[in-house]
């Protein structure tokens, strides 16, 4: 990260001559957030946890406070783990205090549930008119299997010590139980991500709690008249507007070794239980984005 222009600064040089050198660029670093918020990403498409963002943003707040105008957070994401989505948001709130710089989200595709969660770690939001945001609710979803095992002559085994062990077991028979326990968890859930946004949009909400917390989503220009976001624009609107000499600096994430080589398990002829398993992965990302027509 260490520029030319930097290491001339530091240098014992008389006062006079350092005048007459060029000055270093006013920067703006920028911090993709895109994908699934999992605390497990697919290494070869990536996607957001806190382990796998942490390093970028650390670098980016740590970029010379003389020059930092600002961190900018690219979020495209349909959300996901709502525990990592907090971890993020919080590390990202407390990098921004530590190093009094101004945080600016700038939604491009998507940003919901978690990914909307993330936005609101910034002081302001951006969003593209046709950019798709809120999404402020809790979802699991799963499959019912027990019929088809029962067609197929297979006798689900299942022994535990604890009478909750095994809720919503995918091969039993649902039970009322176990979906009004499940119901209550979203419910906790869903009131710390209203939480959440209140206490970062503060004011600027302008609808009720049962038009904004029902999990629906809007358009970025609908979500501006909202309260949810702040303008519309862009990452290089906002830049060329505000920072007209800044210069855009992309901090990303350091991957993995295998992952930087495009090397996945089932390149290296893994077994077969991860081939299914990576499928079965690209499957569940590719209906999380599916849900908001994307």
């Amino acid at each position: 990260m260490t520029r030319a222009a930097d290491v001339v600064a530091s240098l014992p040089l008389p006062p006079a001559l350092k005048e007459r050198l060029p000055a270093a660029k006013p920067v703006v670093a920028v911090v993709k957030l895109q994908g699934i918020i999992t605390a497990t990403p697919p290494p070869l498409r990536g996607g957001v946890s806190l382990a796998t963002t942490e390093d970028a943003l650390k670098r980016a707040f740590a970029i010379d406070a003389a020059r930092l105008q600002a961190v900018v957070l690219l979020v495209n994401s349909p959300g996901g783990s709502p525990t990592q989505s907090a971890l993020v948001a919080d590390r990202i709130r407390g990098l921004a205090a530590e190093h009094d710089v101004p945080v600016i989200a700038c939604c491009e595709d998507l940003a919901a549930s978690g990914g909307y969660w993330l936005a609101c770690a910034a002081d302001e939001i951006v969003v593209h008119a046709t950019s798709i945001v809120g999404s402020i609710g809790v979802v699991t979803q799963g499959f019912g299997l027990d019929g088809l095992i029962e067609r197929l002559g297979v006798e689900r085994r299942l022994y535990t010590a604890g009478e909750s062990k095994a809720r919503l077991d995918p091969f039993l028979p649902e039970k009322a139980d176990d979906v009004a326990w499940l119901r209550g968890l979203h419910g906790e859930l869903h009131e710390l991500f209203i939480g959440w946004v209140k206490e970062r949009r503060g004011d600027r909400l302008t609808a009720g709690d049962t038009n904004l917390f029902e999990g629906e989503v809007w358009t970025g220009a609908r979500a501006v008249e909202l309260g949810l976001a702040d303008r519309l624009g862009t990452l290089r609107s906002v830049v060329a507007e505000r920072w007209p000499d800044a210069e855009i600096t992309t901090v990303d994430a350091r991957k993995p070794l295998l992952a930087r080589l495009g090397v996945g398990s089932a390149a290296r002829g893994g077994r077969a239980t991860d081939t299914v398993r990576a499928l079965l992965d690209v499957a569940e990302e590719r209906a999380a984005w599916a849900r908001y027509g994307r």
